[in-house]
């Protein structure tokens, strides 16, 4: 796993990846837009935070915390 900044926020490419981006972005959670979305609906992946009206982030301590506890499909 790359490393990950102590606080902040991930956009949704740098949890799922991008291997279309230059360089690729690889995923921290390997599952596709539609599965993480689903997720996130039913509690099973943390909550989005909205930082604006297009701008849609989730906290890198949860991203952590999720990853710690095996939240990998």
């Amino acid at each position: 796993m790359h490393s990950l900044p102590e606080t902040g926020f991930l956009r949704l490419h740098q949890i799922i990846g991008n291997p279309k981006a230059e360089p690729p972005i690889p995923p921290l959670i390997p599952v596709c837009k539609s599965v993480w979305w689903q997720g996130v609906k039913s509690g099973r992946f943390p909550p989005a935070v909205k930082l604006g009206p297009r701008t849609t982030c989730w906290r890198v301590e949860d991203i952590r915390n999720l990853i710690a506890e095996g939240g990998r499909p």
